[in-house]
């Protein structure tokens, strides 16, 4: 596959939009819009790095399809630290501290029961 094809699969699995890859990367919507619709439109190094940098895959991977370093799960941490981090910005400040420190507290309790076995 082919940086056209690899982008639009990265997009489907990260579950974000166009636009919103255009603000986490800095690149313009316009020109993520020409990858994804000219076949052999090939980004300058600068966007590549960016729009992997955003999608949290190597540049490697997104321009040839290929990292034998990529980790499915990963892939699948990454997609869950979005969902938690987009339920986090719905909360208020305080509501989120709680929240975060919570989550701290039960990772270092599930932490503790892991080393007792």
């Amino acid at each position: 596959m082919g940086f056209r094809e690899n982008l639009k699969a990265e997009l489907a699995n990260a579950d974000i939009r166009v636009k919103e890859l255009a603000d986490l990367s800095g690149v313009k919507k316009q020109t993520i819009d020409s990858y994804l619709r000219e076949n052999n439109y090939i980004p300058s190094v600068m966007a590549a790095v960016n729009i992997a940098r955003a999608l949290g895959v190597s540049v490697e991977y997104l321009v040839m399809g290929t990292e034998p370093q990529k980790k499915e799960a990963f892939s699948l941490l990454y997609h869950e630290i979005r969902l938690l981090s987009k339920s986090l910005e719905q909360l208020d400040v305080e509501d989120r501290k709680i929240v975060i420190n919570n989550a701290h507290n039960l990772v270092k309790a599930l932490q503790g029961r892991i080393k007792k076995q």
